[in-house]
């Protein structure tokens, strides 16, 4: 009975503590049996949100996709990235193995522009400004950390607000997690932080992680979809499975855990816009350079391997057209067609 109304108390806890909205998306880095880390993410969303993916090389002119007084910069490094309604580039890996992927936090508030007084950066260019500019995660927190830029985040094309925070991961293992909160950038940075999901903010999701920290995971875990529960169960799963050396059984383990915390495709429910079915997911392999994608809707796999793309200067960006959902397999690098770059969020 005592362990019983322990449970109980740590189940209050959570459920104090979570927003009661709850979101989509979930965020892992795997360490593999050789030091090696594999990132895996999943992307709920309520509808199809039209993604592709892209190859952009170095070297390309950017800017912050607002128009006069936007960031402006030049990409240091060549990506491969997923978009999000092809307004926003919504994760990827650049060719110095930076991994990116931006999960929504609808507590995010990136405060006023206007008041801030510096260049603007589309909350939709943000991830592929990180992947362009930053080799590591240490070097992304020291030059983001300084807040070059001003973000604004207009409204989604489906109507959603266009809220999230960053997280990156690097070959050392290295990661942050980086959220606008009451119009202030707070940073999170350690390479203990290797799960993310969504609401409430990372700090009450370490807060809650720590009621669960000492219960057996094989005989009690929090079971809904809601953004807490998934950071737990991904948290022991994580902790819980084999660090294996061989590669292929590396890569099919990460697939395993994002499979296992991923929502029934179709799945909705009445007033909670956010809690929403899984439409895909991805798997960066850093140290192979191999980004994997697996659509909800299709029976198969397929993958990109980031040196056989065409990221070197004055190469052209192209596109892997996903919108009819084709079903592919193995490496396709040589299915992307030169394409002009998507323009980013704008007002």
């Amino acid at each position: 009975m005592t362990k019983l109304r322990i449970i109980g108390q740590i189940v209050c806890a959570v459920i104090i503590l979570t927003s009661v909205t709850a979101n989509a998306c979930t965020r892992f880095i795997y360490e593999t049996g050789n030091k090696t880390f594999v990132v895996g993410r999943s992307m709920d969303w309520m509808e199809d949100p039209k993604t592709d993916l892209w190859a952009f090389p170095q070297g390309m002119k950017r800017d912050g996709g607002l128009g006069q007084g936007s960031m402006i910069w030049t990409s240091k490094y060549g990506s491969v990235i997923a978009s999000f309604y092809n307004v926003a580039t919504v994760e990827g890996m650049n060719s110095a193995g930076l991994v990116a992927n931006t999960l929504y936090l609808v507590e995010t508030d990136y405060g006023d522009a206007k008041v801030a007084g510096k260049p603007l950066m589309s909350v939709g260019a943000w991830t592929q400004y990180a992947l362009d500019n930053f080799a590591t995660v240490a070097e992304a927190v020291n030059a983001l950390s300084q807040e070059p830029f001003a973000i604004v985040a207009p409204a989604l094309p489906d109507g959603s607000a266009a809220g999230g925070h960053l997280s990156l991961a690097d070959a050392s293992g290295d990661s942050a997690i980086f959220e606008y909160l009451n119009g202030k950038l707070v940073i999170h940075h350690s390479p203990k932080y290797t799960v993310m999901t969504n609401s409430p903010t990372f700090d009450q999701q370490l807060a809650i992680a720590t009621y669960w920290k000492n219960i057996d995971g094989l005989s009690f875990l929090p079971g809904t979809i809601n953004s807490s529960d998934r950071f737990v169960r991904a948290s022991w799963a994580l902790n819980a499975a084999p660090k294996e050396k061989d590669n292929r059984l590396a890569i099919a383990t990460s697939f395993s855990l994002i499979r296992s915390i991923s929502v029934p495709l179709g799945l909705a429910e009445a007033g909670k816009p956010n809690i929403a079915g899984t439409i895909w997911r991805s798997i960066s392999d850093i140290s192979a350079k191999r980004y994997y994608f697996e659509s909800a809707y299709n029976p198969s796999i397929f993958w990109v391997d980031l040196d056989k793309l065409k990221l070197s200067a004055g190469s052209k960006p192209s596109r892997l057209d996903l919108t009819t959902h084709p079903i592919y397999a193995g490496e396709v690098s040589d299915k992307f067609v030169a394409t002009e770059p998507f323009k980013f969020l704008s007002l």
